[in-house]
């Protein structure tokens, strides 16, 4: 059996899985990546624990461990080197920890690779050879295959492009830079959108329904106001929409895939962000590279990351086998 991991800014997701790489079961719970690592560290293995605990799977039933982290890796050592998305984080050992609480081989990879691997061998990218899968859920991120490759990197950062930077004066980033298009399209980016739409003077019922509490605010909310119609909501989607378009029109020039998947949660958002994303796309990136990328939410869901982690694990337990 494998148990794939999600590791992510919001919620760790885990999953068990048997030999075929079947689901058998998985469990969510709260990261809160706000606090330490040694908090989100606990969490994770409290959570692996009680999976294992409810379907009466012992430690040395498992054959392997693949944990998709969020940020920038040492895929090698199994270290997590930095998470804009986590606080107090630096340097964890996450292989290390992990092999020696449960005594089996443990991979890791970022968290958005390992959705790509998901999409790519079990979701909507089947038989795909040039793909390319960014998420948006509390930051963003990219998977990119080439030639049937994903790509890696001299530092297994390549495709970063919520660092792709938009704005030369624009948000603060934790990466150190400013203006990141993660900044403004993640969950986080959008309500901090929305939040600057309010303090500009900008009247919306969002307000009414955090009794003007901004700090409140959640992406959700912003698509159940758009529904109602609420001009403040629209106008942030739209603008959201359009600046995306703009990078993924960047980077469908840079890797020309065949596909293009969006996942993560904002995802769920549909129309009210991919309509004005797809109509920037076509207006700014090059014709031919654009009329040959399919565009598609992700087939899986938020379960894409604890399938890929799965795949991971496998594969590479595989290959250090022979």
């Amino acid at each position: 059996m494998y148990l794939g991991i999600d590791l992510g800014g919001t919620n760790i997701k885990v999953g068990l899985f048997d030999d075929q790489l079947n689901s058998v079961d998985e469990l969510w719970r709260p990261t809160q990546s706000e606090t330490n690592s040694i908090t989100v560290v606990s969490n994770l293995t409290n959570a692996i624990q009680e999976l294992l605990i409810r379907n009466q799977v012992r430690q040395s039933m498992l054959q392997a461990i693949g944990i998709g982290v969020p940020g920038l890796l040492d895929i090698a050592a199994g270290i997590s080197k930095f998470s804009p998305n986590f606080a107090n984080w630096a340097d964890v050992p996450i292989k290390h920890i992990f092999e020696e609480q449960f005594h089996v081989p443990v991979f890791i990879d970022n968290d958005v690779r390992v959705n790509l691997y998901g999409e790519w061998q079990r979701g909507v990218g089947i038989d795909q050879t040039n793909l390319l899968m960014v998420t948006l859920g509390t930051g963003m991120g990219s998977g990119i295959v080439v030639d049937g490759h994903v790509l890696y990197g001299a530092t297994t950062s390549a495709g970063e492009i919520g660092h792709m930077n938009m704005y030369r004066h624009g948000r603060p980033c934790a990466c150190g830079s400013s203006g990141c298009l993660g900044r403004y399209v993640s969950g986080r980016g959008i309500v901090k959108t929305a939040q600057e739409k309010l303090a500009a003077g900008f009247t919306s019922i969002v307000a009414e329904w955090t009794n003007n509490q901004p700090a409140q605010i959640t992406a959700k909310m912003l698509s159940e106001a758009d529904d109602q119609h609420d001009q403040m909501a629209h106008a942030v989607w739209q603008e959201t929409g359009e600046l995306l378009g703009y990078g993924l029109a960047n980077a469908i020039n840079l890797y020309n895939p065949a596909i293009l998947i969006i996942g993560g949660g904002v995802a769920n958002a549909g129309e009210r962000l991919l309509v004005p994303m797809k109509r920037s796309i076509h207006q700014h990136g090059l014709k031919i590279a654009v009329a040959a990328c399919q565009i598609e939410t992700a087939k899986l869901g938020d379960r894409a990351g604890m399938i890929g982690a799965a795949i991971v694990a496998q594969r590479r337990l595989n290959k250090s086998s022979k």
